[in-house]
């Protein structure tokens, strides 16, 4: 079981390593080239999610996993219940540098969890025991989470629990989920969640206000869809 998880425990910590960087670099960048940084960081998300939403093969499949993966996520609530348990952070840590903890939390837990290398990674580790996806993507979350810490603080390096959590349970059940994990099932839940990464970077940008936490659940409807579709 351990070795399955090698790939996540690599990337929590290249993430938790990445953020203290990050937020001992903060004094050495001015505020302007840190709003620079962030918005270039924020093109190139969008640019992840534009490449792995081009997976997907049926449209129909994307539509309907978005409608009702956000039609669950709004009954849940699930971005109010992240920005609390963020919020409850922040009581507890000073705030970081250049932001306070619950947007640094919320914002990079959803970039470092999201994505399509998050969950194809995860798949392939508790599958196959293949981790270099999961090492592929560590390396990447390292440079993110220098440039995220460097403008919003703790709230990063706290991510990394986000990282360990979501990335080891998609490892985990990955064994118990493999009859229904089929090439065509991934490659779908790999387009939803690509499409939320591009709604995450349009957010970074300052150009929407998408609840993606609350679209999160759209990405494993595809499983449900690809056996009648």
């Amino acid at each position: 079981m351990l070795n399955s998880l090698l790939g996540t425990f690599v990337n929590t910590g290249t993430v938790l390593l990445g953020a203290l960087l990050g937020m001992l670099f903060n004094k050495l960048l001015p505020e302007r080239l840190s709003k620079t940084v962030m918005a270039a960081l924020a093109l190139c998300v969008i640019y992840i999610g534009v490449d792995g939403s081009l997976s997907g093969d049926n449209a129909l499949i994307t539509i309907i996993s978005m409608v009702v993966g956000a039609v669950i996520g709004e009954l849940l609530n699930l971005d109010l219940r992240l920005s609390r348990f963020g919020e409850r952070l922040e009581a507890r840590f000073k705030k970081g540098s250049g932001g306070s903890v619950a947007e640094g939390f919320v914002t990079s837990s959803l970039v470092f969890c999201v994505g399509s290398m998050a969950i194809v990674g995860s798949l392939q580790s508790g599958l196959t025991g293949d981790h270099s996806m999961l090492y592929a993507k560590s390396l990447l979350d390292f440079v993110s989470a220098i440039i995220f810490a460097s403008t919003l603080g703790v709230g990063v390096a706290l991510s990394a629990v986000s990282v360990l959590v979501y990335q080891g349970a998609i490892t985990l059940f990955a064994g118990l989920m493999s009859p229904l994990l089929s090439g065509t099932v991934i490659s779908e839940m790999t387009c939803v969640g690509s499409i939320l990464i591009i709604g995450l970077g349009l957010n970074m940008l300052g150009a929407t206000k998408i609840k993606v936490m609350n679209c999160l659940p759209a990405i494993f409807i595809p499983i449900i869809l690809c056996k009648f579709m």
